[in-house]
């Protein structure tokens, strides 16, 4: 019998979860699943999976460099003291419309 070794990793209770139900269909644990990974990432040399930086479509990255731009103070935008002070804003701007 191989001698195994212990591995305690820490992860979210519901992506175990989700992992369980997913690797039970194949017949197979996370214990296994995460032998396979870690074979696999010798046989190639590293991650068995390309990484990359998640990309959206050219509404969202222009939204994403928006708000960057608020945060960081390049572009200044109207703020508010309280949610009634917006929504009177906003109430005021439906009734001119309105009209």
């Amino acid at each position: 019998m191989l001698k195994t070794s212990n591995l305690n990793i820490r992860i979210d209770p519901q992506t175990k979860l989700g992992a369980e139900q997913l690797f039970s269909t194949f017949g197979i644990t996370i214990s296994d699943a995460v032998n396979i990974f870690l074979r696999q990432s010798l046989l190639v040399g590293g991650l068995p999976f390309e990484m990359k930086q998640p990309r959206y479509n050219a509404e969202t990255e222009a939204a994403i460099q928006e708000a960057r731009d608020i945060m960081n103070g390049k572009k200044i935008v109207k703020s508010y003291s309280n949610a009634d002070e917006l929504f009177a804003e906003l109430d005021a701007e439906y009734e001119a419309e309105s009209n």
